[in-house]
């Protein structure tokens, strides 16, 4: 989860202070000259302008620092984080918080050199390059567009990973989204076709379809649509991807029908980074008693339907985010080891998961008040 925000550079008082003690290095004397002394004047206050400039600038770096967090069994400006309607929900005690990061530099806003330097002598900070975190040209409302985008997905994916996790059925279909210029399917398959069945196998998930083309090994598949409610058999020669896996080269996302409403607010918030967190919180709503035990406990990791638990970034900040926020117990995705290792805080424990039945697993035992120490933890080998 990101959160973008604007900080007025606290660069230039500093730096005013420490040049100006500078120039006063050689001691007071009284003034033998009145140009001369009035050219060491106005050198001086140049060389103040010229620091002051200098550290003003700004430079194409990208700052991440801990941004608030928001319990997800809680409410957000006067409304409940998660509310259900349509099936037996229950209240909930404890705390399931989901992390952020704010976000300076690149379309949000340029930082400063003093505002780059003083974040990297930061421990609670990252500083990026910008290319790394934001795609060369993109816009700021470019930028929140997508993020938004994400956040909605985000929520769609954790409330079927979680109905999944309590075999609630639902239906869930996958739909084409765009074809790009060079697809393997350009010609074959239309935006808006539902997949049916690859070589006759319904097709229930994405991993359906990746283990059928990973099986024929470029071998041309037939792949079953549903086009505007007639099914349509197309054959297609899947291309090789730079990975070395067999794709259909089309952008897929799912349709889901779900037996109830679950509806999340959360205002300012954009990114997938809260799916996994999100799909604890409606575990815990829609099932008898505390899943937490009482607990205060955060974490961070998309979700996909299926229930795999994916990376985020900034998962350094949103460790020191969650235990200023009073976690004591963190979940982390178990691909994010290598950014967690070395930058965990006191009095934080952090638990890897690949999974929400993981997730589950590591807060039942919390909650129950057991030993956590054997829960799994990212190794520094």
């Amino acid at each position: 989860m990101t959160i973008t925000q604007g900080e007025q550079p606290a660069s230039e008082p500093a730096a005013g202070q420490t040049r100006g003690r500078r120039a006063l290095l050689g001691g007071p004397r009284a003034p033998r000259n009145d140009k001369r002394s009035s050219a060491m004047l106005v050198s001086g206050l140049l060389a103040l302008g010229l620091g002051i400039t200098a550290v003003s600038l700004p430079v194409p770096y990208v700052v991440e620092s801990p941004g608030p967090t928001f319990n997800t069994l809680g409410d957000d400006s006067g409304k409940p984080v998660i509310s259900i309607t349509g099936h037996e929900n229950f209240p909930a005690t404890g705390n399931l918080d989901l992390t952020t990061v704010y976000v300076d530099g690149g379309p949000n806003g340029p930082v400063s050199v003093f505002e780059a330097f003083s974040a990297w002598l930061d421990g609670t900070k990252a500083v990026y390059p910008e290319e790394l975190v934001f795609p060369k040209g993109v816009t700021k409302e470019q930028s929140q567009q997508e993020s938004a985008v994400a956040m909605t997905t985000s929520q769609e994916n954790a409330v079927a990973s979680a109905l999944k996790e309590l075999n609630i059925p639902f239906e869930q279909k996958m739909q084409v989204a765009g074809l790009p210029e060079d697809s393997a399917s350009s010609g074959k398959l239309q935006e808006g076709d539902v997949l049916v069945a690859i070589n006759d196998k319904p097709i229930t998930a994405l991993s359906v379809v990746q283990a059928e083309l990973a099986a024929g090994n470029g071998a041309p598949v037939t792949v079953a649509v549903d086009r505007a409610g007639t099914r349509i058999p197309v054959a297609i020669t899947p291309a090789k991807a730079a990975t070395g896996r067999f794709i259909l080269g089309v952008m897929l996302q799912y349709k889901f029908t779900f037996p109830f409403e679950v509806k999340i607010s959360l205002e300012k918030v954009g990114g997938p980074s809260a799916g996994m967190m999100f799909a604890l919180g409606i575990v815990d709503r829609v099932t008898p008693g505390d899943l937490t035990g009482g607990k205060h406990i955060a974490g961070t990791g998309t979700i996909t339907p299926d229930g795999a638990v994916g990376p985020i970034g900034g998962v350094a900040q949103k460790m020191y985010g969650a235990r200023s926020g009073g976690a004591t117990l963190f979940l982390a995705p178990a691909a994010n080891c290598d950014e967690v290792t070395g930058h965990i805080p006191a009095g934080l424990q952090v638990v890897k998961v690949e999974n929400l039945a993981e997730a589950r697993k590591a807060v039942e035992l919390a909650a129950s008040g057991a030993d956590t120490s054997g829960l799994p933890a990212c190794s520094s080998n």
